[in-house]
């Protein structure tokens, strides 16, 4: 299997390369802002998708979706794949599905409430540590009572329910007070504001329509929509984490490959970190860990190297880093931790060249054979097949038509679930309560108004209908909604589906 040329050196005029049995080991491509990374990235994912390797990568600035489109073949760049000795050269469009959260320039991506988990859902709607814990016990009665949490009605009807309960619920559960439930329903406020309400529902994002081959063996370019979403970096950096823990709860175990599954582009890598706990950084190492042994890349895109903690820095093999201009004082910083991570090259000066790189320059070191890193390369980088910038509307409505996802997520489906059964509850409850006295008793005493109170209770005590009801729902909590409940990173947390 051919290896992905990156480009060519251009102190030893050597083929740089990535090969593809590496291709797990994770990587990052830092730089400045307009010296090239975009580019790089799309070099990547054609190079993964030409060898039957599915590729997920956002698209934060629009041009991303060139991917789709065959790039006009310049003589320019033409030029420049000859000077880097890419023979088989020739503009081409990869397979590309589009995606965005919110379902305007692709196919709309949802999951439920239970699936995306309870810490996610809080880092999201940015919730203090009380808020959180109320949300962890709202999570947990829906798990106990059987009640399925799909979207954000859902939701606000379990919310609603903890503050009616709240005494009762605070003897089992923990102290709810109304404060926190009213703080967790202006968040939830504010997301729908945002456009967020439409990520949760059904029907959910299945992995597998990520992991496409198209029918010439190519692997499907997944792309998400990112320009909107990007104005909202919780739910950015939580959407793309939630994605990579689905991958590593749900994948087998497949060992060393001779290429990657699936690989995964995490682009403005800052946002994920930026204010995060130290125990969520902690998750997110553990995953990159050990995602790798399930067959996925992760590849870290950001303006500095130093963005990546250094306990996850330490787990990507491949590097490429573009120019950085050392302007200021955390410039010249990052100038150092950069040219410190690669490998010495005795004819290059690292922290030197880093500096004076041209834009399509980068210093490239991935991992060669037996997983050494080579030594740091200064490459220009080969140019990609495609278009190098953004598409128009109807370029991408007729890519959008040839989805073969379309039918399958296009349109929403809204199931009975929590807000719908706990409506359907309080209706019978009201008309139990309205229905006339027993015939045999007019002033709704005697014998009659003893059975009605047997089995649907009174205001001071409860009934056989209610008791009945509150142990079914404990059933069903207990055998079903444990399959429903899911939190962030279930493998590592011990949940399941």
């Amino acid at each position: 299997m051919d290896p992905i040329l990156l480009g060519k050196g251009t102190t030893d005029d050597i083929a740089v390369t990535l090969l593809p049995k590496f291709g797990n080991r994770h990587g990052l491509v830092a730089g400045a802002t307009g010296t090239g990374k975009t580019v790089t990235l799309m070099t990547l994912a054609e190079g993964f998708s030409r060898m039957g390797v599915p590729v997920f990568m956002a698209d934060v600035k629009g041009d991303v979706a060139g991917l789709a489109v065959a790039g006009d073949g310049n003589e320019k760049i033409l030029q420049r794949a000859k000077d880097l000795g890419v023979g088989d050269y020739a503009p081409g469009a990869s397979p590309v599905i589009f995606w965005d959260l919110y379902g305007k320039k692709g196919h709309p991506v949802r999951t439920t409430v239970s699936e995306i988990g309870s810490i996610l859902l809080a880092r999201i709607l940015e919730l203090n540590d009380t808020q959180s814990g109320v949300l962890d016990i709202v999570f947990k009665l829906a798990d106990d009572r059987g009640l399925l949490l799909l979207d954000l009605d859902d939701l606000r009807a379990l919310l609603a329910l903890v503050a009616d309960e709240r005494k009762d619920i605070a003897t089992e559960y923990g102290l709810v007070s109304t404060q926190s439930v009213g703080a967790i329903q202006r968040a939830l406020l504010r997301l729908a504001q945002n456009g967020g309400e439409g990520f949760f529902g059904e029907p959910a994002l299945e992995l597998a329509d990520l992991m496409r081959t198209g029918t010439d063996g190519r692997g499907v370019i997944g792309i998400l929509a990112a320009d909107q979403l990007i104005l909202n970096p919780r739910l950015y950096s939580s959407f793309l984490l939630w994605l990579l823990s689905e991958l590593f709860e749900q994948l087998p175990e497949v060992g060393d490959l001779d290429k990657p599954k699936l690989v995964f582009v995490f682009d403005e890598a800052h946002l994920l970190f930026d204010d995060s706990p130290p125990a969520l950084v902690q998750r997110v190492e553990q995953v990159v860990r050990l995602i790798r042994s399930k067959g996925v890349g992760v590849y870290f895109c950001s303006q500095f190297p130093d963005d990546v903690p250094d306990n996850i820095l330490g787990q990507l093999g491949n590097r490429v880093q573009h120019a950085l201009r050392a302007f200021t004082p955390r410039d010249q910083k990052a100038v150092r931790v950069a040219a410190e991570t690669f490998v010495p090259n005795p004819k290059l000066d690292v922290a030197e060249a880093i500096s004076k790189l041209g834009t399509g320059e980068a210093l490239v070191s991935t991992l060669q054979d037996k997983g050494i890193p080579m030594p740091v390369q200064q490459t220009l980088i080969a140019p990609p097949r495609c278009r190098m910038g953004s598409i128009s509307d109807a370029e991408r409505s007729q890519v959008r038509a040839g989805s073969p996802v379309g039918m399958k997520y296009d349109n929403p489906v809204n199931r009975e679930s929590a807000s719908e059964m706990l409506a359907k509850r309080a209706e019978t409850a009201s008309k139990a309560a309205d229905a006339p006295p027993a015939k045999d008793d007019p002033e709704a005493g005697g014998f009659g108004q003893s059975i009605k109170d047997a089995v649907f209770g009174t205001k001071r005590r409860q009934g056989m209908v209610e008791t009945m009801a509150k142990q079914t729902a404990r059933t069903v909590g207990s055998q079903v909604g444990r399959q429903i409940l899911r939190g962030l990173l279930g493998g590592i947390f011990g949940g399941k589906r």
